[in-house]
């Protein structure tokens, strides 16, 4: 048994101190996944993969009641969703309209790129996958996973127990049902 694998035991056995045990063998590759997640977030965000981790690790581990994690996979599976909805509510508190969500922030440079890519709509990705998961929550879980976690897709499979195969299946599966779900909720606006 690895060490994170049996601190996460010692958390659901309730030992307090087992979770200031774990965040030192976990916080770098939580970090990492945190970075890979925001580098593709709007020029906009404010939010620092150091806090994104901080406040991911506070909701699955400063709980009243202890967690129950198989193993190391599915630790990092419940980190994706923890930062999956910390930057969804950031999402939705900055578009709301009391906040001056309908305004955007624009820098003044020259090489300003009018062509520039349209960002992620976190909020529609949201609605999207909330939709695919109740339809497909294991390739959802993939979603997630690879998306919100910045994991690869042996690191995925890994963590869901699948093969890569599979993985690249439900990936490619999972990006085309949630391009369509969300070009057709652009189109409406």
């Amino acid at each position: 048994m690895g060490d994170v694998t049996r601190i996460l035991s010692e958390i659901e056995s309730g030992d307090k101190g087992a979770a200031e045990k774990l965040l030192p063998l976990v916080y770098e590759e939580l970090r990492r996944l945190a970075a890979a997640k925001m580098a593709g977030e709007s020029p906009e965000h404010t939010l620092q993969p150091t806090a994104l981790v901080h406040d991911a690790y506070v909701r699955m581990v400063d709980v009243a009641q202890a967690q129950n994690w198989n193993s190391r996979g599915h630790f990092f599976a419940a980190a994706a969703e923890a930062m999956r909805r910390i930057l969804v509510e950031r999402a939705r508190s900055k578009h709301q309209q009391k906040r001056g969500g309908d305004r955007r922030r624009v820098e003044l440079n020259e090489n300003i790129s009018i062509a520039a890519e349209r960002p992620i709509d976190l909020l529609a990705l949201d609605e999207a996958l909330a939709e695919f998961e109740s339809r497909e929550p294991r390739k959802a879980a993939l979603v997630k996973l690879r998306f919100f976690a910045g994991m690869t897709r042996d690191e995925a499979a890994s963590a869901l127990g699948i093969s890569s195969t599979t993985a690249d299946r439900y990936w490619t599966y999972a990006r085309l049902w949630l391009y369509e779900r969300i070009e057709r909720s652009h189109e409406v606006e």
